[in-house]
């Protein structure tokens, strides 16, 4: 059997039956408060009071197991462009509430598909800033505060034929070396500075799937204790504590390539840091540099260019065993699987759908259940 290359899985959908209308493109469409409103009618299973709602993925990337929980704040925030997009604009209670949802599926997942070897199980969530415009390519189909879980047969990925390395979702157009590569040593040295207990980092790689070869030279940390630690309130603070620094890495070098004297970006989590251990970095500021002139050469790529934060991060188990968390850049909005090199063809296939929908619809009911035991939420469309 070959192993150690990215791979194309197929998975069916039933069709739905939605028309967007006339003069909108289907992301506005999809992140419009009435279609939202539906998908809560149609796909809801769980609603919490803060508003989080848990969802039957109608055009999924798993028929194994795949649901999603959203911050749904489409009925009370009407713009689009205004709504949560990024977990620290949480409120502490929010926050909290999304690391126990969090918690409780995943934990689910493990007592469901107990052997590495025959399920990877994965959650994590691809976000843009809110300002990103809804017609530019690659912008997700619901733009809100989310995370996705996923389960998919060893079996299926061994068998799947092989992806094309050079697809642009699994290099991110290109743009996720800019990090991993280019600015590699000072952005694991940024990401040092997190006070971190429950999570540990870990060599680059050594969290790679032997089935895809997968992630490739992206910062990880493995979760101390495996599913033990992710029970623990601390994890989901350190969790977030990741994507913080990711974001401060992230503001202070894309205000350095807009604007060389722009000096610390505002609202920075860790000032200190920035300052002393990227604004004082010659090859920082010489990568920036190439950016700039490339920017100022290439339209294209000034257009493809997200000034404002946007990233990927999830949590895996591993080939061991292990449960990993990475982060990287997000520039072209492909899909969290893809960090694990799993390219994703999803295809109308009513048949194939309904033969598998029994046993993921029973799954994903056994987890609402759970969540309204724990007293989360509330469930909707209960059968």
């Amino acid at each position: 059997m070959k192993t150690g290359f990215p791979r194309q899985i197929i998975t069916p959908y039933r069709k739905i039956p939605l028309t967007v209308p006339e003069g909108m493109t289907a992301v506005e469409f999809f992140n419009s408060a009435a279609n939202l409103r539906n998908l809560a009618d149609d796909n809801g299973l769980l609603r919490t009071p803060e508003d989080f709602l848990l969802y039957r993925k109608a055009i999924g990337h798993s028929v194994e197991f795949d649901t999603s929980v959203i911050l749904d704040t489409s009925q009370r925030i009407l713009d689009p462009l205004g709504r949560p997009v990024r977990r620290d604009q949480l409120s502490e209670r929010e926050s909290k509430v999304f690391g126990r949802i969090s918690h409780t599926i995943i934990e689910y997942m493990a007592e469901q598909y107990p052997d590495p070897g025959e399920t990877l199980i994965m959650c994590g969530e691809a976000s843009l800033d809110a300002t990103w415009p809804l017609c530019k390519p690659g912008v997700p189909t619901i733009r809100m505060i989310h995370n996705h879980f996923m389960a998919f047969p060893q079996a299926d990925l061994a068998g799947a034929p092989g992806a094309d390395p050079k697809n642009p979702n699994l290099t991110d157009g290109g743009h996720n070396s800019l990090f991993s590569s280019h600015l590699s040593t000072v952005y694991h040295e940024f990401l040092e500075v997190l006070d971190l207990q429950v999570m540990s980092p870990m060599e680059t790689k050594a969290g790679a799937l032997s089935v895809t070869g997968y992630p490739q030279g992206l910062p990880s940390w493995v979760v101390n204790g495996g599913i033990k630690g992710i029970a623990k309130a601390r994890f989901w603070r350190e969790y977030d504590d990741i994507l913080k620094g990711f974001l401060d890495f992230y503001r202070a070098f894309f205000t350095l390539v807009a604007k060389p004297e722009g000096g610390l970006p505002d609202n920075l989590y860790f000032p200190d840091q920035v300052e002393n251990i990227l604004l004082f970095n010659n090859h920082f500021h010489g990568v920036a540099k190439e950016i700039r002139d490339r920017i100022k050469a290439d339209p294209q790529f000034a257009n493809e260019i997200r000034w404002r934060p946007a990233f990927k991060q999830i949590l895996y188990r591993d080939d061991a065993g292990r449960y990993i968390v990475t982060i990287s850049q997000n520039s072209i909005g492909n899909a969290i699987t893809e960090m694990l090199g799993i390219v994703v063809s999803r295809t109308a296939d009513e048949e194939a759908y309904a033969k598998k929908e029994p046993a993921l619809m029973a799954k994903l009911y056994e987890v609402r259940d759970r969540l309204v035991k724990a007293g989360i939420g509330e469930p909707v469309n209960t059968p």
